[in-house]
């Protein structure tokens, strides 16, 4: 029997009809990888539901899903949810509970399901200022009811009557989640996903994939309250792949040697600090080994896919693969061969020297307002280019305006931002969603992102700058970890500096430079200023005179998340930065 899958909760069933699992979820718990059949998770799944429904849940009820790690139970509490015509309210776990307080009032949620103690304890702090009438967590917590007690309030299959009315009930139309994007500046806005919206995108995406066959594992990390990683489960789901959830970002390599997986998603901070940690351990080698490694990045580093670059060098690539490029491969578990990337820009090297090592990187384009996917690279059929995030998804139209900034049309597209009309018409022209980001469509069809429309900026003597472009320039240096350029009405671009504080350590020890033990002393070393200047200067080069980066200063502090320098999705918060670091600004421009 054939299933049609026109909201979210049809894509289990599909999955139990065409592509039945023993291992549809697996997750890792007191050190033993625990396997969810496909028939159990819909099992757990309608029991969830049965019990939303004894519980008094109705139609467009608001539920948040609160969780430090991906896990089985996040994907059953979300079918349970949606089944019931109830809506998943995800909230990304180390926001402050303030933000915690903002969302779950926003929202009007009523019930919430968190992961651990310390989510908890954030959520028992402000509980009492929300909506909230009851916690579920997924661990067992002392003074917390634990989700399986809904599997025992759903056990009695009495009112599965009432649930499958429920679902027909269910419109591909309705809202199916609102998603809050944490933004760079103000209050975190509620992206209203319709079930149709995500669906769509996840049978759009799926010619994109690579060939999913039997058994094919995936490894996921990425945060599912965000919709890259949430889409890519349900696409997962229906491509009848096993997704394995690692322990946490710490574990990726060790789960990875565990599991072996061939597909997962990435973002490209994620690959510039596996890379870094790789390089420091080449930079360690001696003699030829050490002259080996070295050639076999400057290999990769010119690679182009289809064979482009002809027999000698496809020759001296298959050297370089056996003798270098394995050992990676091996450490990722030796049978990756695909690597997603979305979220933020990768730099075209990364990509072709992860390319060269036989882990493909198909960069993708997309945001949370387009569910997410708005194009992607595929190796298949040439429709990979290196330097762009690919060509459109069918049924999703792109269009550049006039002054640069991607227009996006399609069913992928956001029926609003919630409870703020006025915010979503001013994104949306008749059917075109505004993105914020400049691009260029070449002659193929290859979608380019040239930067971020509110990033641009004038200095003083009218020319523009493009903050982003340089940036992720100076991010290819080992020793910068984060690189924020400055200078909007200035005479001159600037840049305030993170660097990459453990690369530093390991350096100064190679080099025997006495770079000092603490931030604070290494980023007033000489030998330290030196060498940032040497980054900066190489940098330079790539850009017009006017671009160029004429002063400097580094910061102290490590740039996170908790600290409120980045967003969830590792954006900068530019004004919280320039906020933070006003006396570096002052002693760069004075008065000037």
């Amino acid at each position: 029997m054939t299933v049609e899958i026109t909201r979210l909760f049809d894509i289990p069933y599909h999955q139990l009809h065409e592509k039945k699992l023993d291992n549809a979820f697996v997750t890792k718990y007191n050190g033993q990888w625990v396997s969810t059949s496909t028939e159990e998770y819909i099992d757990k799944s309608n029991a969830v539901s049965r019990a939303l429904l004894r519980m008094g849940i109705k139609k467009d009820d608001k539920i948040a899903v609160i969780s430090t790690t991906n896990r089985t139970e996040w994907n059953i509490v979300d079918i349970g949810v949606l089944q019931v015509g109830a809506q998943n309210v995800p909230i990304y776990p180390t926001i402050s509970s303030e933000d915690y307080e903002y969302i779950l009032n926003h929202s009007e949620s009523i019930i919430c399901f968190v992961s651990d103690t310390e989510v908890l304890e954030k959520v028992n702090k402000i509980k009492h200022k929300t909506k909230l009438k009851e916690a579920y967590s997924f661990d067992h917590i002392e003074g917390c009811k634990h989700y399986s007690e809904l599997f025992e309030l759903g056990k009695d299959e009495s009112n599965q009557t009432e649930l499958e009315e429920c679902k027909k009930q269910v419109d591909s139309h309705d809202l199916a989640t609102i998603i809050y994007t944490s933004g760079t500046t103000g209050k975190p806005k509620g992206v209203m996903l319709t079930h149709n919206n995500i669906v769509s995108n996840v049978i759009d995406s799926f010619p994109r994939l690579p060939s999913i066959k039997e058994k094919t594992r995936v490894l996921s990390f990425l945060p599912v309250c965000h919709i890259f990683e949430r889409m890519l489960h349900y696409l997962y789901q229906y491509a009848g792949a096993s997704v394995y959830f690692a322990e946490g970002l710490d574990k990726i390599g060790e789960n990875a040697k565990e599991i072996k997986p061939q597909l997962m998603s990435v973002v490209p901070r994620l690959l510039e600090k596996v890379f870094d940690k790789i390089y420091a351990k080449g930079d360690e080698l001696s003699g030829l080994k050490k002259s080996l490694f070295y050639w076999s990045i400057a290999l990769a580093e010119k690679y182009e896919p289809y064979g482009a670059n002809g027999l000698f060098y496809n020759l001296q690539l298959k050297v370089a693969r056996k003798l270098v490029f394995s050992k990676w491969k091996e450490a990722l578990g030796g049978e990756l061969y695909t690597m997603v990337s979305g979220s933020a820009p990768l730099h075209p090297r990364l990509t072709r020297i992860f390319c060269a090592a036989g882990m493909h990187v198909m960069e993708g384009y997309g945001l949370t307002e387009t569910s997410p996917v708005v194009s992607v690279n595929m190796y298949a059929n040439n429709m990979f280019r290196i330097g762009t995030v690919g060509k459109p998804i069918d049924n999703v139209e792109v269009k550049i305006a006039e002054d640069g900034e991607i227009l996006i049309k399609g069913p992928n597209v956001m029926i609003g931002y919630y409870k703020d009309p006025e915010k979503t018409a001013s994104v949306m022209t008749d059917d075109y969603f505004h993105t914020g980001d400049k691009g260029e469509v070449d002659k193929d069809g290859f979608l380019k992102i040239t930067g971020r429309k509110k990033e641009m900026f004038k200095t003083s003597g009218g020319k523009y700058i493009v903050p982003t472009l340089i940036e992720n320039e100076l991010k290819e240096s080992h020793f910068i970890e984060q690189a924020m350029v400055i200078g909007e009405g200035e005479k001159m671009p600037a840049v305030l500096i993170q660097p990459n504080f453990q690369f530093l350590k390991d350096w100064g020890k190679r080099k025997g430079h006495k770079i000092g033990n603490t931030n604070a002393e290494m980023i007033t070393s000489d030998k330290v200023l030196q060498r940032i200047q040497k980054e900066i200067d190489k940098c330079n080069k790539q850009f017009g005179k006017w671009e160029q980066i004429k002063r400097f200063e580094l910061t102290p502090d490590v740039w996170g998340i908790d600290s409120g320098h980045l967003t969830p999705t590792m954006k900068m918060k530019r004004d919280v930065i320039k906020d933070l670091y006003k006396d570096l600004y002052e002693k760069i421009y004075g008065n000037s």
